[in-house]
């Protein structure tokens, strides 16, 4: 149990994603993706792992959600293909 100097702050959970969908445009190694958004612009995305884990294959044009890192917004992460 936590018995430190508490002084009702709000404990900050990491930073979530911003949740975007786009288009795949070229696929790299490694389960890498280049990937346009829907904004216009061109980030660099991996797979989640649990695409890797059910083998979820994506292919160039396919329509993907990507989660981009509120760190960098040039990466992010492929969470869904679109049918």
């Amino acid at each position: 149990m936590y018995s430190g100097n508490f002084l009702g702050r709000a404990w900050m959970a990491k930073e979530e994603g911003i949740e975007m969908e786009g288009v795949v445009t070229e696929v790299l190694p490694d389960r890498n993706y280049r990937v346009l958004l829907e904004n216009g612009h061109e980030i660099l995305a991996y797979a989640a792992g649990k695409m890797s884990k059910f083998k979820i294959r994506v292919l160039e044009g396919d329509r993907v959600s990507v989660v981009l890192s509120p760190y960098d917004l040039t990466r992010g992460r492929v969470i869904y293909r679109h049918k």
